[in-house]
């Protein structure tokens, strides 16, 4: 390797700057720079000379394209290093004095010339390029873009990874070679998703049918109420009220929609938050402490310590600490930090390794949470594990599918329009010989008369029937019920973040659930201590409760309170002492810092209470959370610590006892610890020779606890070895050389005296099990899916109830692996009963909600990793966790469970069934009285007569009206049995054939009773005994009503006036205005019977087929309250003038309201008849025949 010269004089950098712009492309910058300053002079000539021989303009040409190119590559570049510079320098100044002092260079100054030296990289990398013709492809000492997918870096050893990445790990990469990698693989960031434009979103949000039918329908209505006034229409400015309303309705819709686009990708985004930010990093030699993470490159050096947040995916290639355990849960899933090594993966297939199985790989994102190390990256940016995380989040986003109910609104939506373009095409066509006529001559059609005022009069019949037909306000009350129901579900732990989750969760046929966390509390928990006996060869066992790192959260069974003997004694000191955890209470939790195993040691310690004699010499406060440890920490204090390794699997401690001796203590793998033995600590404190009975025992005790997915830890002491007799923990001791290399700790640990050892587990919630239960009850199959190994997996699920205790799981517990290995994998997934899926990385996950989805299934997936983020995302519910769950699965989850817990789930699905039910009524109520509307206009049009409902009266209704009751049907309480029934399909009709007919068996009676009624008061002085003739309007035959297009052509019609409230209508000039600004009295009627009755149909909507008897009003209080807020704001507009007039209705007398009522009760009635048949039939229609037959037609 040749060394690089200092940098030039300016003069000199730009002499050869202008050469270089003339040479040939054969020359190259590193020839020019290795130049002695004696033989610049001879070159520089050479160059020229060369040069002049070339097209002038060619060059020039290519000098600006490149120059180009340079200028837009060093922009970036050159001000990341001014800066870096500049906060370089500041440093500097700091410690001038003491840099002065110094005969070598400090740290900070190695940094800045590394600064210099790579500013002049970058200059000479410019000429570099265009000497080379710019080709920015290629590296710059010719070397080709590292094989980095095809080379297992994890099963190769430190030499071949150093070999194959071109570096040196004591020098790191060269400036040049890092410049060249950036051009190659780019930051070492995530790739930011191009967002979609405003104007996409804004024509997304009326990319659905009836939102589309309502802007038809408003843009004609807007077009209309100009027509109608410039032909001198009678509607004036409240023409252009109706239109107006639509256009506000489907404006708020849009920018709810958009809000909620905008909102929708945050996940990608917290990807990136948990990426590290800076990295120390060693190139050309000199080590950099605080490189910016985007800046790192495949090749390069990077050192780890405690705390640091790995910022790229790298192979370890040495050790600084005696271990390293890294935190990578939130990637694999597993419980516990991982130990790392710089061993190779031995595996037989390497490129079917997992990433729990690459213990000499870190991973992006992950935490190192013991020891330091030196590592080598491998793969940065979008190529990393976590990159590879954002690549499925936004493929799965791509593929979100609708929830049940949006597909269901859509195929409705589409009946609708069909069916609304059919009526109203009807009604039109009905219509078409009051304003076009004609006459035949010789048998064709002649003589056409056609009249625009009366054409446009019944097209906006025509939309007023579309008006009618359209539910505007059932996106508004779905939104309403669906956000009520977030309310109740966050009041049982589940907030729900996307609304339409809350119906899809009624629904849901399969839990897809991990097991960390979820199902287990994941706080590690000692569940069995096993002690010495009285004599060799005897042991005693004692169970403890309790499931969380709370000391009060249970006992230990048949423990003798304030009486332990020197053997539990023994136990309770290591396990105090020899342990680096510690556990806090923050906000009524307690909380474990430290390693989880080591913390739930101290926890049993508390538990194990403390010899009375000893705790009363204390002078330790009693509001310590760890008291009992620390009252063994006063008397043994700690001298000298050996750290956990791989290799001899345990951790000890050298303590100076208050009692004057020297003790080393151990704790660890209990066959490792057992191995190292010689004696055993029987109870009265007295050991005895390790004989092969006791040994045999032990191990069998032990082999026991492992089939039951306990860890166990294993406890040991001895005397110090006499080299430390006299140490006291001083760097000068002779002995403490010894404790600096990790090679002599086995020694040290040696002859120990075995006192017992505990099983941990990560106990099961206790409320799981009978969730488990519910969820059977209820037709839904329970998947656990976990990162964990099996064999603990299964034990977990055969305590909760996912198997039962004796049965046979071979074919239902299956590694990820395994199941890909499957053949016929959707079948595998349709067996009855717990599924379970051990060591399962991401793409496992992914796999199996896909396949249960496209089998039909909805699928509620729970998740807390970064791992866990795609699926989540790709799963009908993807369900996080509040606690120990990421920034990134929150974001991609539809509800997050505030207290991890499997059971709020199962609460969280019986809710989203009660929704459903409750939006059934609503919907049931608001689509009857929508036929009810479109009813009453056909029937109109069909008839002839005067139009008796304008469109605006009928938005008010659909909108104000309607609106209170619907929402309050959400109120309804849920079933008692509704966890006790399957769940539904998915694509289950909405409307079934009976509902529809009820639908139009309603909707009849209420179009037949609005158009009715206007009959009636044109017709008849009196009905069912009620006196109408008291306002004094004249009364025309039903033939003249039908016909009152032709009025003008009538001979002596005349009619009186009549009053309305404080108003007279006369019409000597013009009788036939009866028919226009007449009609106002009847049209009051005809709205107030619709009011009246879609009032009383709410009342049929408490329940789908039960009686009134049996479901009365009052279980719902809230509809109650909602029906008299309706008839308040009606009455407000029929009795405040400016209202009534502007709606262009007048006050009603008491014997018109006594009408209304009449015309309006039997609705109640009807439904009831209705209901009864329903139950009649119910038998048959819902049979298991009946069903079994539809299954295997289907």
């Amino acid at each position: 390797m040749k060394i690089r010269q200092p940098p030039p004089p300016t003069t000199t950098i730009v002499s050869i700057l202008t050469s270089s712009t003339i040479a040939s492309r054969t020359t190259t910058t590193s020839t020019m720079v290795s130049t002695t300053s004696s033989t610049m002079p001879s070159t520089a000539t050479a160059i020229v000379s060369t040069g002049l021989s070339l097209e002038k303009n060619q060059k020039i040409k290519e000098t600006k394209v490149w120059g180009e190119k340079r200028n837009r590559r060093r922009e970036s570049e050159n001000e990341r290093d001014r800066i870096r510079v500049h906060w370089v320098r500041r440093r500097i100044r700091k410690k001038e004095k003491v840099n002065k002092k110094k005969d070598k260079a400090s740290p900070v100054e190695e940094e800045e010339k590394y600064l210099e030296r790579r500013a002049y990289d970058l200059r000479e990398s410019d000429t570099d390029l265009m000497g080379k013709g710019g080709d920015e492809d290629k590296q710059s000492n010719g070397s080709e873009p590292l094989k980095l997918d095809t080379f297992p870096v994890w099963a190769r050893d430190v030499r071949e990874c150093e070999e194959h990445f071109g570096v040196s790990v004591e020098r790191g990469l060269s400036s040049s070679e890092v410049l060249t990698r950036h051009q190659i693989y780019g930051l070492n960031e995530l790739e930011k998703p191009e967002g979609t434009s405003l104007l996409k979103l804004i024509l997304e949000q009326f990319n659905d049918t009836l939102v589309r039918i309502l802007l038809a329908a408003a843009v004609v209505s807007f077009v209309l109420a100009f027509v109608d006034g410039d032909e001198g229409g009678e509607m004036g400015i409240t023409a252009f009220v109706e239109p107006l309303v639509i256009f506000l309705i489907l404006i708020v819709n849009a920018i709810v929609g958009i809000w909620q686009e905008t909102n929708a990708e945050k996940a990608l985004e917290a990807l990136k938050e948990i990426q590290s930010q800076q990295a120390t990093v060693t190139r050309d030699g000199v080590k950099l402490s605080s490189l910016p993470a985007k800046e790192l490159v495949p090749g390069d050096v990077v050192e780890l310590r405690v705390g640091d947040k790995v910022p790229a995916d790298m192979r370890v290639v040495r050790l600084i600490s005696s271990t390293l355990r890294v935190e990578q849960g939130s990637l694999t899933g597993e419980s516990e930090a991982v130990s790392k090594t710089t061993k190779p993966t031995t595996k037989a297939v390497e490129e079917n390794a997992d990433i729990q199985g690459k213990k000499c790989m870190v991973f992006a994102g992950t935490t190192v949470v013991n020891g330091s190390c030196v590592c080598l990256v491998t793969h940065t940016g979008m190529s990393t594990e976590i990159g590879r995380v954002h690549s499925q989040i936004q493929e799965a986003a791509q593929h979100e599918e609708d929830t049940p109910l949006k597909k269901k609104l859509n195929e409705f939506g589409e009946a609708l329009t069909m069916i609304i373009g059919l009526v109203c095409a009807l009604v039109w066509l009905i219509n078409v010989k009051y304003f076009l006529s004609w006459e035949y001559v010789d048998g064709w059609p002649r003589n056409f008369k056609f009249s625009f005022e009366k054409c446009t009069y019944y097209f906006e019949i025509a939309v007023a029937l579309a008006v009618a037909a359209i539910p505007e306000g059932l996106p508004a009350v779905i939104t309403t019920c669906l956000a009520l129901g977030t309310r109740k579900m966050a009041q049982k732990n589940a907030l729900v973040r996307k609304l339409p989750s809350v119906e899809t969760l009624g629904c849901t046929t399969v839990i897809c659930s991990d097991k960390t966390g979820t199902l287990t509390t994941n706080q590690m928990a000692v569940s069995k201590l096993v002690a010495m006996g009285s004599r060799i060869g005897t042991l005693r066992s004692f169970n403890v409760e309790g499931t969380s790192f709370d000391p009060r959260d249970g006992e230990i069974e048949d423990w003798p309170v304030g009486r332990m003997d020197k053997n539990l004694q023994m136990i309770a000191k290591i396990a105090a002492v020899c342990n680096d955890a510690y556990v806090e209470k923050s906000e009524n939790q307690f909380v474990a810092r430290g390693m989880p195993t080591e913390a739930a040691l101290k926890v049993l310690v508390e538990k194990m209470g403390f010899p009375e004699e000893a705790n009363k010499a204390s002078s330790l406060a009693d509001g310590n959370v760890l008291r009992c440890c620390g009252l063994w920490s006063e008397l043994e204090q700690r001298i000298a610590t050996l750290e956990f390794d791989r290799d001899r699997k345990s951790m000890g401690v050298m303590v100076d006892s208050s009692s004057g001796t020297k003790l080393l203590l151990v704790k660890g793998a209990v066959e490792n610890v057992l191995e190292r033995s010689t004696h055993i600590e029987l109870l009265d404190g007295s050991t005895q020779e390790l004989d092969q009975y006791s040994r045999d025992l032990i191990l069998q005790s032990l082999h026991d606890m492992s089939m039951s997915a306990l860890r166990c830890l294993g406890f040991a002491y001895s005397d110090v070895p006499s080299d430390f007799a006299t140490y006291d923990g001083s760097e000068d001791h002779p002995a403490h050389q010894q404790l600096l290399n990790p090679s002599n700790y086995s020694s040290i640990e040696s002859n120990l005296t075995f006192v017992g050892f505990v099983g941990l587990r990560d106990p099961p919630r206790k409320e799981v099990r009978q969730a488990i239960a519910d969820c059977r009850t209820a037709g839904i199959r329970v998947m656990v899916i976990t990162g964990d190994n099996k064999s603990t997996a299964e034990a977990i699920c055969r305590e909760i109830g996912v198997f039962e205790a004796d049965e046979d799981i071979s074919s239902r517990s299956l590694t990820g692996k395994e199941f890909m290995d499957v053949k016929d994998q959707k079948n595998h997934l349709r067996q009855s009963g717990g599924i379970l899926f051990s060591r399962a990385e991401p793409k496992h996950k992914q796999e199996i909600v896909r396949l249960l989805k496209e089998d039909g299934e909805v699928v509620a997936m729970t998740g807390d990793g970064v791992n866990d983020a795609p699926a989540l995302k790709l799963a009908d519910i993807g369900v996080a966790m509040g606690i120990s769950g990421t920034e990134v699965a929150k974001e991609a989850s539809d509800m997050v469970l505030a207290d991890d817990n499997f059971s709020t789930i199962v609460a969280a699905v019986g809710e989203g069934r009660s929704i459903y039910n409750n939006m059934k009524a609503f919907i049931r109520y608001m689509i009857s009285s929508n036929i009810g509307e479109v009813a009453s206009i056909f029937l109109t049009a069909a008839l002839g007569i005067p139009e008796g409902i304008i469109p605006f009266q009928l938005l008010w209704v659909n909108l104000v009206t309607d609106g209170p009751p619907a929402t309050a049907l959400g109120f309804n309480p849920p079933d008692k049995d509704i966890m006790k029934k399957p769940p539904r399909r998915s694509d289950d009709s909405l409307i079934t054939a009976w509902i529809l007919f009820r639908y139009l068996v309603i909707g009849m009676y209420v179009g037949v009773a609005t158009v009715g009624v206007f009959i009636i008061w044109y017709t008849h002085s009196s009905f069912m005994g009620i006196d109408l003739s008291q306002d004094g309007h004249s009364l025309v035959s039903y033939s003249q009503l039908a016909h009152w297009g032709q009025c003008s052509s009538w001979e002596g019609f005349k009619v009186s006036p009549f009053t309305a409230g404080s108003q007279t209508f006369s019409f000597e000039s013009n009788p036939c205005e009866y028919f226009h600004q007449g009609k106002i009295k009847a049209s009051t009627l005809s709205l107030s019977v619709l009011v009246a009755i879609e009032m009383l149909n709410s009342l049929n909507a408490l329940s789908e087929d039960g009686r009134l008897v049996t479901m009365p009003p009052w279980v719902n209080p809230w509809l109650l309250l909602a029906m008299a807020g309706s008839f308040g704001l009606y009455f407000l507009i029929l009795y405040v003038p400016f209202l009534a007039q502007a709606f262009g209705i007048v006050p009603l007398s008491l014997n018109e309201w006594l009408l209304v009522l009449a015309v309006s009760l039997p609705v109640i009635l009807i439904d009831e008849v209705l209901k009864f048949v329903g139950r009649c039939t119910s038998g048959y229609r819902y049979s298991p025949r009946t069903t079994s037959e539809k299954k295997k037609t289907e």
